[in-house]
Order: structure tokens, then sequence, then C-alpha cells
């Protein structure tokens, strides 16, 4: 049986998170992409809580912008680290410019 794009990505999911959870200090920074908007988010998984959300449009500048934001927001909630969830998305294009713009601003991942 042929799998789809989709049904890959849920499987890459599970196996991911079943090795990482957010904690109260060390919080997991998710993300979701549909086919117009980049969704970010924090969580902590042993009070199953988000902490903080962010949206924007599924454009390389906006999702730099949106992660600087993230970035400050992190640290006004004083934490310093995050364990990040690339919902089974492969670490490249978007998802890597926004990790990697995370760490540029301070943020570790």
């Amino acid at each position: 049986m042929k799998k789809n794009k989709e049904q890959k990505r849920q499987r890459r999911k599970l196996h991911i998170k079943k090795k990482l959870s957010g904690t109260s200090s060390i919080p997991r920074i998710f993300i979701f992409k549909s086919n117009k908007y980049f969704y970010a988010g924090l969580a902590n998984d042993e009070s199953s809580k988000v902490l903080m959300s962010m949206v924007c449009k599924k454009k390389e500048k906006e999702i730099l912008k949106m992660a600087k934001k993230f970035a400050t927001d992190f640290k006004k909630k004083k934490y310093e680290s995050g364990v990040f969830d690339r919902s089974g998305y492969k670490y490249h294009g978007l998802i890597a410019s926004f990790a990697d713009e995370l760490r540029k601003n301070g943020v570790k991942i």
C-alpha cells in the first residue's frame, strides 16, 4: 500500500514526539505549516498547556520577523532553552530558517 505525503509526515511525527517533551523549565517549541500560514508555539507537556503561539503568512521574510518576535517573547517568559519539535517536517527550508533565526536571537535549541 502506497503512503501519501501526510501519512509519512504523521509517522515521522510520532517517532519524534515519543523522544521529546516539554517541561516547565524547558518547554517544547512546535511548528505547523498549512498552505497559506506558518504557525509556531510554545508548550508545556507536563501540564498540557500551550504557553504562547504565533501565526504569519508562509513567506520567508515574514517567518524571520516572527522568529525574532518569538525569541523576544520567549525571553520575556524567562526561559533560556527549549526543545524544538519539527512536527514530522523535514529540517530544511522554512523550518530550518525559523530554527536558525531563533538560535541567532539567543534561544538555545
